[in-house]
């Protein structure tokens, strides 16, 4: 599993693990060096997270944004006022959209509309489990790979393997890049599938 933030300053990874933690690295690293310039990217989709750095260490973890729990954990309080549901088992009433043949077919569902849109829920998310994992995988590594890898040699072709699911053409164009870039960009394209 990736961690949950990685950060690069320039060429070269400086840190991984919880947020605070590559904070702090980045921070260390940036008092040490004016120049640096350090991206901090979350480590399961890519995108880059904003850290004001200004100040000490304490002042920049005080600032650290309060990110939502990742998608596969429930939040621990409900997100919505409580209401009609089941909240001691984490079941929160939320509004949906459906035109009327929609909630006629629902309607006629053993159990009501809530128990058959779980059913429909959970078997979509069986059948198709792999196939949004790849795609998250694939999602993330283009965000990251677009920017330390934009302007780098063979970006274009990489991009096409990645999404043609081409594992050995993907390493072989990405494998003169540096090598903090080349191996998270491996790593984030393919962590849907055990090595």
């Amino acid at each position: 599993m990736n961690p949950t933030y990685v950060a690069f300053e320039g060429e070269h990874r400086i840190g991984a693990g919880d947020l605070a933690e590559v904070a702090r690295a980045a921070k260390q690293l940036l008092d040490r060096r004016k120049d640096a310039a350090v991206l901090v990217f979350n480590g399961r989709t890519s995108a880059l997270v904003d850290i004001d750095f200004r100040g000490s260490v304490d002042d920049v973890l005080a600032r650290l944004p309060k990110l939502a729990p990742p998608r596969d954990e429930e939040p621990a309080t409900p997100t919505a006022p409580r209401g009609p549901g089941r909240p001691k088992l984490g079941v929160v009433a939320r509004e949906i959209t459906l035109l009327p043949r929609h909630w006629d077919w629902l309607a006629q569902q053993k159990g009501g509309a809530s128990v058959a849109l779980r059913k429909l829920i959970d078997e979509a998310r069986r059948t198709s489990g792999d196939k949004d994992r790849t795609r998250s995988a694939q999602d993330a590594a283009y965000r990251f790979m677009t920017t330390m890898g934009g302007n780098r040699p063979n970006y274009e072709d990489a991009i096409r393997a990645l999404f043609a699911h081409d594992r050995r053409r993907f390493a072989t164009l990405i494998a003169e890049w540096p090598a903090d870039i080349r191996d998270h960009a491996i790593k984030l394209a393919y962590s849907d599938q055990a090595d």
